[in-house]
């Protein structure tokens, strides 16, 4: 396990499986990636049931967009604000959670997302680059500035909810199995079990179906392997 600095949420998972909220998480995630409205409205729906809170959601689907772009999350935001007018017509009125905390800033955000990219790798990243970051430069300050500090130091999400929704990202939009593979790695790192993630392929079985469940399944098996000879 590891753990955040002050301004994030601490890391709980539960050995026994995922809880109804991250499994409603995978499916918001990978319909958004999808672009399969008609059945994101539907999960929303479920999520908000599960127990995910309004905020909650926005902040998912904000995540997403990392990993699929800005024209999914959009459509999957505008989506979510249709459902939560259609509720509040019926006389739902949904918990809307929390906001986040500020971010302390004393340290540059490079340094800052330096730090949460090796927390989440349990290792220190080289000070040279290496490989894409090396080919293209300006991608390894984006990805650190950007994506590991604007994104995942927001404590709306914890670790584990952002990874999860990473995961289900990159299995539901394909061919991108090196970085399917990394991040269900960090996944084992931050505490999932094998079991979870077995759930996590399952979940996309039931959402998206049996190609994407088999591609996703293949790395995981090849992950764990990987994990346990360590």
């Amino acid at each position: 396990m590891v753990t955040r600095h002050a301004n994030a949420q601490q890391i709980d998972t539960d050995s026994a499986g995922l809880t109804p909220s991250e499994v409603s998480l995978i499916s918001i995630s990978a319909l958004t990636a999808k672009g399969d409205l008609e059945k994101l409205r539907l999960s929303l729906e479920q999520g908000l049931s599960s127990g995910l809170t309004v905020n909650d959601i926005k902040e998912i689907l904000i995540h997403t967009y990392a990993y699929c772009g800005f024209p999914r999350s959009i459509r999957g935001l505008q989506t979510f604000m249709e459902v939560m007018d259609d509720r509040k017509q019926r006389g739902i009125q949904d918990n809307l959670g929390r906001f986040a905390s500020d971010i302390d800033q004393t340290e540059s955000k490079y340094n800052r997302g330096k730090s949460i990219l090796d927390r989440l790798t349990g290792t220190v990243s080289a000070d040279t680059l290496s490989g894409y970051s090396a080919f293209a430069p300006p991608i390894d300050v984006f990805l650190k500035e950007h994506l590991f500090a604007d994104i995942f130091e927001r404590d709306v999400l914890n670790y584990v909810q952002r990874e999860l929704v990473t995961v289900s990202v990159i299995a539901a939009i394909e061919r991108a199995e090196p970085m399917l593979r990394s991040h269900l790695t960090i996944c084992l790192n931050i505490g999932l079990s094998e079991k979870q993630l077995q759930q996590f392929v399952d979940t996309i079985r039931s959402t998206l179906g049996e190609p994407e469940a088999r591609s996703a399944q293949s790395v995981l098996n090849e992950v764990i392997e990987n994990y346990k000879s360590k």
